[in-house]
């Protein structure tokens, strides 16, 4: 492997993240810098860049910031490419369960333009609203992730698929409103965010939805998280790539936190 090194800039363009979160994984440990730059600039070197892509397929498969420092510890520094073999089983499994997922919604787009019963058993195949669990229950705690796991389960076909379509006309209309170039203060946008929140306020075990939680806080941060976690921030993406969508949905629930919560 080459010494060749990256700016953090390049970086953050080149693996679709933000230079934010890269400082961020610094600030904690996850991923130091290679060296640092008479101007103050971190740049990376090709270590650095292979240990970022285990840390992004990590993320990707759902591990939290904790658990992925733990995982990255316990390999005992194997090689690379024994690590990355790794990582790919783990990938394929999860290209498994997507073309199980792709395979499911043809065939009920199949169904619903013939005319043919929908075959409620194989429609949600591929689904798995469980790969989250560690990460809420760190981030809420446990009776959270149960509250809202009850919930999921509870919900007949009808009422999961009602839901599921109503979370996608959201994100759909968060990215159609930031690329009108609409203000998040518009009207517009507001409105949304009064739609973003009832949405939250709907889902058992939430702060948002917990009687004297602090609704205004776990809004506020959750904007704060669709910027900073490419794997929410990838729900708000706009035509162009990057973070715009997020930052816009961010930025709209801050004011409207501000000024109804």
């Amino acid at each position: 492997m080459t010494k060749a090194d990256w700016s953090i800039q390049e970086i953050a363009r080149l693996a679709g993240t933000t230079s934010r979160t890269l400082r961020h994984y610094d600030d904690i440990g996850l991923l130091p810098p290679s060296r640092i730059a008479a101007n103050g600039y971190r740049h990376y070197d090709g270590e650095a860049l292979v240990r970022l892509q285990r840390i992004l397929l990590l993320r990707e498969l759902g591990l939290g910031l904790p658990q992925i420092a733990d995982v990255l510890r316990a390999d005992a520094a194997p090689t690379e490419a024994a690590a990355l073999e790794t990582h790919l089983a783990l990938l394929r499994a999860e290209q498994n369960r997507l073309a199980r997922q792709i395979a499911s919604v043809e065939s009920t787009i199949t169904a619903l333009r013939g005319g043919e019963n929908l075959m409620a058993e194989n429609m949600f195949d591929g689904f798995d609203h469980t790969q989250y669990k560690e990460e809420v229950e760190e981030r809420w705690g446990r009776q959270a992730y149960a509250d809202s796991d009850r919930w999921w389960r509870g919900m007949t076909d009808a009422e999961r698929a009602d839901w599921q379509q109503r979370v996608s006309d959201l994100g759909r209309d968060w990215v159609a409103t930031a690329e009108s170039g609409a203000d998040p203060e518009s009207p517009e946008a507001q409105e949304l965010a009064r739609r973003h929140v009832e949405w939250l306020t709907g889902i058992p075990g939430t702060p948002a939805a917990a009687p004297g939680g602090d609704v205004k806080a776990y809004v506020t941060g959750l904007g704060e998280m669709y910027v900073a976690d490419p794997r929410f921030g990838a729900n708000y993406a706009t035509s162009d790539g990057g973070t715009r969508g997020a930052e816009f949905v961010r930025d709209a629930l801050r004011i409207y936190a501000d000024g109804n919560l």
